[in-house]
């Protein structure tokens, strides 16, 4: 315990300063002479804990050991999710320390034909560069409508974001070592440290299937928006993977391991990240052998305008608006509803700039009379998946609720 509180005070020491100056975009001056308890001032606001830096205080905090936080749906309707409002999951501590000039990434493993090491230099002089727009989703976000419980954080609907990226292609890098023809799987491990201040536990080492870490859209990652990735979302390297669950772009990055196998890291094993493999009742006990790891996360949208609650006159339109997202090629079609699923109606669709990007839809809708209403939303993909309106199928870990987005509507 002790040595995990040291961890935790070093990472908020090493990171406060360098965070702030960027944050307020001017040096911290007399920075050297702060005393080590404490960080900023600037950085307390009085309703985030101090380590929960570069965040805006209008994210809300799940828990802090480790640091989970998300954010409100009408927060998320920009096209592009601001660094400060991009949700943050955690399963260890930050690294206390981050050296970037010294910081490297090896590459080795069973199906690895050599073994190299980069630094971030190398990866930005060595490869080409480049820059998508990759939304990322936790597998448990909207865990908290399951019944009955399932348990781990409480995430309603803000554990997404779509950011741009900019880095190096994972399979160009992986092609410089060589892979070998009996390859699986990747690995990664990272520098955040387990909860218990352990050095020999890893706090989480999960991995994709080599088809998908050879994908065109699959990126080692150092940069998020034009700006360094923020301290909670892996700064200063990470990988970045859509259309799987966030907990596959592994932060902090300094190893990926090419396997002859399916990876067996931290939170590849048990329940972790899977879901019964056949459909099962609700709150019934499932053998580890019968759960099926999450390779692919569900088709969804989120309505980001308006608020929920918004009040309208019954002349007025009310215009919405909002994103919606897949592991399959792209969304086909979103529609809206405001008789509780009965009559359906399409909303415009914008088109990614490449693939596992949000999409935007937007709408104008009339109401026939005074009251209340509920806009519902649902999403059809390309593989013809469409949200269903209800919460899908019970798991006991609360993994890949896609049911329908809505929100409350008062018509006066």
């Amino acid at each position: 315990m002790k040595s995990n509180k040291n961890s935790r005070r070093k990472f908020i020491r090493s990171t406060a300063l360098s965070s702030f100056a960027a944050l307020i975009g001017m040096p911290v001056v007399f920075g050297s002479n702060l005393p080590k308890e404490l960080p900023p001032i600037g950085l307390l606001d009085g309703t985030l804990p101090p380590d929960l830096i570069g965040k805006s205080k209008l994210m809300t905090v799940l828990n802090d050991r480790p640091i989970n936080a998300e954010t409100a749906a009408h927060l998320l309707d920009d096209d592009l999710t601001p660094n400060n409002l991009f949700f943050v999951r955690n399963n260890g501590i930050p690294p206390a320390d981050v050296d970037v000039k010294n910081w490297t990434l090896t590459i080795e493993g069973e199906s690895a034909q050599q073994k190299k090491t980069y630094s971030i230099n190398d990866l930005k002089t060595k490869f080409q560069q480049h820059t998508l727009n990759l939304t990322l989703e936790c597998g448990g976000n909207g865990r908290s409508e399951f019944n009955p419980p399932a348990k781990g954080n409480q995430w309603s609907t803000g554990a997404v974001g779509c950011a741009a990226w900019t880095g190096v292609k994972l399979a160009d890098v992986l092609k410089d070592v060589g892979v070998k023809s009996n390859a699986v799987y990747i690995g990664y491990y990272g520098e955040d440290t387990h909860l218990s201040g352990d050095p020999t536990k890893d706090p989480i080492s999960r991995g994709v299937p080599i088809a998908k870490a050879m994908e065109a859209e699959s990126m080692i990652a150092w940069s998020m928006n034009g700006n360094d990735i923020p301290v909670l979302n892996g700064y200063p390297l990470r990988l970045v993977l859509g259309g799987f669950p966030a907990s596959c772009s592994g932060k902090w990055l300094s190893k990926i391991v090419i396997r002859d196998k399916v990876h067996d890291g931290q939170k590849m094993t048990g329940t972790a990240y899977r879901v019964p493999c056949k459909p099962v009742a609700p709150g019934e006990k499932i053998k580890d052998e019968d759960m099926c790891i999450i390779e692919g996360m569900p088709v969804k949208s989120l309505i980001t305008f308006p608020k929920t609650g918004a009040m309208i006159k019954k002349a007025e339109k009310l215009g919405i608006r909002g994103h919606a997202w897949t592991s399959a090629e792209k969304i086909t079609k979103v529609e809206y509803s405001i008789d509780f699923g009965e009559n359906w109606l399409t909303c415009d669709l914008k088109e990614a700039k490449n693939r596992y990007e949000w999409q935007r839809f937007e709408a104008q809708i009339s109401f026939p009379q005074i009251g209340y209403y509920e806009v519902w939303a649902r999403a059809t993909d390309s593989d013809n998946r469409r949200q269903p309106i209800i919460l899908p199928g019970w798991n006991p870990k609360g993994y890949l609720n896609n049911a329908s987005h809505r929100i409350a509507i008062k018509v006066l």
